[in-house]
């Protein structure tokens, strides 16, 4: 039975490298994948997933108005689908995924961002939290040792930023993942 995955975790905890890890898995034993990743985040280039520690494939990129369902139904036969940067789904890309895991019993392993800088929840990450068959959190720790579920973004002199976009495609060095106790504090 195919399931909607949703690996979650805050900035820079591997979600990237899992995702191309397991997609490896399954083009080992030869069975095709199909890797989608938001158009916005284009870092490592047009197309690509790729992680800090040095490997990427090329995926296919989505944009808000992108049908899912659609270009997975028309992609060809694959064992499974991989989407990065899930945290930039629309709620309405996250029923097609569904769909997709429900009707065409393909499972759909979705890795993204929990929640932004202040604390709250993207639109994607919310509809899959809400919707997925399945949840793993992807840990990382905070400098305290304990494990870190959020992630501040600091200016040039380490000040906590309050205000400004949830999205910020770079900047990898602005941000710093955190427990929710330090959080706070840097937040206060």
């Amino acid at each position: 039975m195919a399931k909607l995955y949703f690996h979650y975790s805050t900035m820079n905890a591997g979600k990237s490298t899992l995702l191309l890890q397991a997609s490896y898995n399954y083009r080992e034993r030869g069975m095709q994948t199909l890797l989608l990743t938001a158009a916005l985040d284009d870092r490592a280039g047009p197309g690509q997933i790729a992680s800090r520690i040095g490997i990427a494939e090329p995926a296919t990129t989505f944009t808000p108005e992108t049908d899912l369902f659609a270009l997975i139904a028309d992609a060809g036969p694959c064992a499974c689908v991989f989407v990065d940067e899930a945290q930039f789904l629309t709620e309405i890309q996250v029923w097609q995924l569904a769909r997709v895991a429900d009707d065409l019993g393909l499972p759909v392993m979705c890795y993204g961002l929990r929640v932004d800088f202040r604390g709250n929840l993207f639109p994607g990450s919310a509809a899959l939290l809400a919707w997925a068959d399945d949840l793993r959190e992807v840990r990382t720790i905070c400098h305290c040792g304990r494990k870190a579920t959020m992630v501040v973004r600091q200016d040039e002199e380490g000040r906590a930023l309050h205000d400004g976009a949830q999205v910020q495609i770079g900047g990898n060095e602005t941000y710093v993942s955190l427990c929710r106790r330090h959080w706070r504090e840097m937040m206060e």
